[in-house]
């Protein structure tokens, strides 16, 4: 697997940035703006050190976490008031969650193929 090719990790990192540049044209209510901001930076930070360190899966888990815990934040900071920002917050986290988990086998597979036999 090269380096800066996987499309998953775009795609996660563009829904982090979507994330965190949206508290500028939503409605912020409760905890959004905060958690937008942190979860959807540490989307963008996972999925540039994934695409610049292919066939690692922890990062690849974490990426998921991250997607997932973007998905939940509007019940964790009270914001599930059907607003923008509640929206934002589920589409990009699901988003971001499932490519990731898609992309986890292939880096579990990369991973393999580059561990010297003994």
């Amino acid at each position: 697997m090269k380096k800066w090719t996987r499309w998953e990790d775009y795609v996660a990192g563009i829904c982090g940035l979507y994330a965190a540049l949206s508290v500028i044209w939503t409605k912020q209510t409760g905890a959004s703006m905060a958690l937008m901001l942190v979860f959807g930076i540490l989307l963008i930070v996972a999925g540039v050190l994934n695409l610049s360190l292919p066939g690692t899966p922890w990062l690849e888990y974490v990426q998921c976490a991250l997607g997932i815990l973007l998905f939940v934040s509007p019940w964790i900071g009270r914001y599930y008031d059907l607003t923008g920002a509640a929206w934002t917050s589920w589409i990009t986290g699901i988003i971001a969650a499932v490519v990731t988990a898609a992309a986890i086998k292939p880096a579990v597979d990369t991973q393999h193929r580059m561990r010297p036999s003994h």
